[in-house]
C-alpha cells in the first residue's frame, strides 16, 4: 500500500516537473520571439496613432479599440492556424516566407527614409473626407501585414518545438503584443489630452507645468518613436535576410557581422557587450537599408516604364 502511494507521488512529481519544464520552455520561447519581433512592434506602435488624426477626441479610443480587436482577430483566427498548418505541412517554406517578410520590412524602412529625404510626394491624399469605418478597415489591413511578420518571426523561433508549444507560444505572442501595442498607442494618443487637462488647472503648480511639458513633448515623442521604429525595422529585416542566407549556405554576410561584433566586443574597454551588439545591429541595419533602397528604386522605375508604354 505504502509503496503504491510512493509510486503515485513519484508519478505526480514527475508530471509536475515535466509541466514546469514545459512552462519554462514556453516562457523562454515567448520572450525570445517577442524580442525578435521588437522592430515590427515598435513600428506598429509608431504607425497606428496617425489613424486617429483629425477625428474628435471622444472617437480616438473607440477607433483604437476597433483596430486592436481586428488585429487580435487576424492573429488568432487567421494567422495562428495558418502558421501551424505551414509548420506541419510545409516547414521548408518558413524561411522563404520569412525572407519575403524581411524584404517587405526593408522596403518599408527604406521608403520612410526616402520620403524624409525626397519629400512626401508619393501617394499623398488631398482633401479626403475622414470616414471612421474606412479608416479602421485600412488600419487593420496594414496591421495584417505587420502581424503576419510577427507570427512568422515567432514561428521561426519555435519551429523545432513540439506542436502544442508552437500553438501556445504563437497565441501568447499574438495576444501580448496586441495588448502592448494598442495599450501603448492609447496612452500616446491621449497623453496630449491629459496634458491639456492638467495645464488648464492654472498657470502655477507642478501638475499644470507637467501638463504643458506633456503637450509640447508629445510631437517629439512621436517623431522619436517613428525614427526608432524605422531603425528597428531595418535592423530586423537585415538580420532576417542574413540568417536566411545562412540557411542556404551563403554565410559570408553572417560571418562579417559576427567578426565585427566580436572585434568590437573584445577591443573596447568600455561597455564591450553593448557596443559589440550595436555594431552587429548597425551592420544588419545597413544591409536592410541597402536591400530596401534597391527595392524602392525598382518600384519607382516600374510606374515610369508603364507610363512610357
Amino acid at each position: 500500500m505504502s509503496s503504491g502511494l510512493f509510486a503515485l507521488l513519484d508519478d505526480v512529481a514527475l508530471i509536475a516537473r515535466t509541466a514546469a519544464a514545459s512552462l519554462d520552455d514556453v516562457a523562454a520561447a515567448t520572450l525570445k520571439a517577442g524580442s525578435k519581433s521588437a522592430g515590427v512592434v515598435i513600428d506598429d506602435a509608431a504607425v497606428t496613432p496617425k489613424y486617429v488624426l483629425g477625428f474628435a477626441a471622444d472617437r480616438e479610443l473607440p477607433i483604437i479599440r476597433k483596430i486592436g480587436t481586428g488585429s487580435l482577430r487576424n492573429k488568432i483566427l487567421v494567422l495562428l492556424p495558418a502558421a501551424l498548418a505551414l509548420s506541419f505541412l510545409a516547414p521548408w517554406a518558413i524561411t522563404p516566407l520569412l525572407m519575403l517578410g524581411g524584404l517587405f520590412l526593408a522596403y518599408e524602412g527604406a521608403e520612410k527614409i526616402a520620403e524624409v529625404l525626397l519629400g512626401h510626394g508619393h501617394g499623398a491624399k488631398k482633401d479626403v473626407p475622414l470616414d471612421e469605418e474606412s479608416t479602421v478597415k485600412g488600419a487593420i489591413r496594414t496591421d495584417f501585414i505587420l502581424s503576419a511578420e510577427i507570427m512568422a518571426l515567432t514561428l521561426s523561433t519555435v519551429a523545432d518545438q513540439p506542436f502544442v508549444t508552437q500553438a501556445v507560444v504563437l497565441g501568447l505572442v499574438g495576444i501580448f503584443i496586441t495588448f502592448i501595442v494598442y495599450g501603448a498607442v492609447a496612452i500616446i494618443v491621449k497623453a496630449d489630452d491629459l496634458g491639456i487637462a492638467l495645464a488648464a488647472r492654472g498657470p502655477d503648480g507642478l501638475l499644470p507645468a507637467f501638463g504643458r511639458f506633456l503637450v509640447k513633448a508629445m510631437p517629439y515623442v512621436l517623431k522619436l518613436l517613428s525614427i526608432v521604429g524605422t531603425a528597428a525595422m531595418l535592423w530586423v529585416s537585415g538580420g532576417i535576410l542574413i540568417h536566411g542566407l545562412e540557411t542556404y549556405h551563403i554565410e559570408l554576410p553572417g560571418h562579417l557581422v559576427h567578426d565585427a561584433t566580436e572585434f568590437v566586443a573584445t577591443r573596447t574597454p568600455i561597455l564591450p557587450g553593448a557596443l559589440g551588439w550595436l555594431t552587429g545591429a548597425t551592420m544588419m541595419g545597413i544591409v536592410g537599408l541597402a536591400v530596401g533602397a534597391v527595392i524602392v528604386a525598382a518600384m519607382s522605375v516600374l510606374p515610369m516604364k508603364r507610363a512610357h508604354h
